[in-house]
């Protein structure tokens, strides 16, 4: 590891000191406690502090995300930090994550996801209500592009508002006010957060899909520091692996991020990994989906022959087998082609332009 750094412990053993770099806000600073507590059950030797720091995304708050322009809102000082090495490895939510990472850094660990699908938090005053039973021209706020088209196709009596800030400041924002009737977060937060009592619907997919790698942990490693890969990869929970490599490789080749209306929804059942993925106007107006799958059954002679530091859109897992993530992989890309054949490259070209023009 570079900038290796060790202190002595009670009894003057020399124990080795790991840096894990985070965001400063609450939800972040839950996940990444979470990692912590899993890397000290498993690695009792060694001392983990937390470096926190505020990002781009932290300080930008009068600004909707999608017209920032800036692909790694949440991870650029993060991964300065990384580069420098002020911090050995970082914590992030892997939505935040680029679909191609910087030279030199790879993703180490995808834990288990939570609850990938979004949710509605309801204002005090319409508790027990759902989007379907809201008062017509109620204003919900989302600050995502990918949730406003879906749910203007599936609720046009409905008003959609951006709101920003962490998820501390949004539900202030709803419940202090009367701007509006419902915000929709992303359920894994919520949970995290401890606020299951705020959920007041979980959208289905039909309503909404949820956005690429939504609900997963990411740990992000220098890609040369072997021991470190080593250490973080026993985290890996190889479903969500596979998941989240198709779901990341259908966003990169079509080349979408924030700034363009891009949502997914993936399962695996009996060792079929199923991948929905769809694109939207930005009204919703206008979309294109499509299902495809592939098996993802151990083949033990393709896991042998994969070199282990193989990356496969950003993320290195040499423990799982080689022909799985592959597979993975390629349904990914297949189904983004299989969309851009049938015009989502025009839908996206629009939405991004109406986008900027806003």
């Amino acid at each position: 590891m570079s900038g290796e750094q060790s202190c002595a412990d009670a009894s003057g053993e020399a124990r080795r000191v790991v840096r894990v770099g985070t965001r400063k806000s609450q939800l972040a600073r839950i996940q990444t406690d979470s990692v912590v507590a899993k890397l000290k059950e498993l690695y009792p030797h060694l001392t983990l502090e937390i470096v926190a720091m505020t990002t781009i995304g932290d300080n930008i708050l009068d600004r909707a995300l999608s017209k920032i322009g800036e692909k790694s809102l949440f991870t650029k000082e993060l991964e300065n930090a990384l580069q420098k090495n002020e911090v050995d490895l970082v914590v992030h939510s892997l939505k935040d994550l680029p679909t191609t990472l910087p030279s030199g850094f790879t993703i180490g660990a995808v834990l288990k996801r939570e609850n990938p699908h979004d949710a509605v938090v309801l204002h005090p005053k319409h508790v027990g209500r759902t989007l379907e039973t809201l008062p017509e021209s109620s204003v919900i706020g989302t600050s995502s592009l990918r949730r406003a088209a879906q749910l203007k196709k599936r609720f046009p009596q409905l008003l959609f508002k951006d709101i920003r800030g962490n998820l501390n400041t949004r539900l202030k924002k709803l419940d202090e006010k009367d701007d509006y009737a419902a915000i929709v977060l992303a359920a894994a937060g919520l949970r995290r957060m401890g606020w299951d009592n705020r959920i007041g619907q979980i959208l289905r997919p039909e309503d909404c899909m949820y956005a690429v790698g939504q609900g997963a942990l990411a740990v992000e490693v220098r890609a040369r520091d072997a021991d470190i890969l080593e250490m973080v990869s026993v985290l890996h929970d190889p479903e969500t692996v596979l998941r989240c490599i198709a779901e990341r490789a259908f966003l990169r080749q079509l080349e979408g991020g924030c700034s363009v209306p891009v949502a997914v929804h993936t399962e695996v059942k009996n060792s079929q990994l199923y991948l929905t993925g769809a694109v939207f106007s930005l009204d919703g107006s206008d979309s294109l989906k499509d299902t495809m799958q592939t098996s993802v059954a151990a083949d033990d002679k393709s896991s042998d022959a994969v070199d282990e530091r193989v990356q496969r859109v950003g993320v290195t897992a040499s423990g799982l087998p080689g022909g799985a993530q592959d597979g993975a992989e390629r349904l990914g890309l297949d189904l983004a082609n299989l969309l851009l054949s049938k015009g989502a490259k025009e839908i996206l070209t629009v939405a991004r332009q109406l986008n900027d023009a806003r």
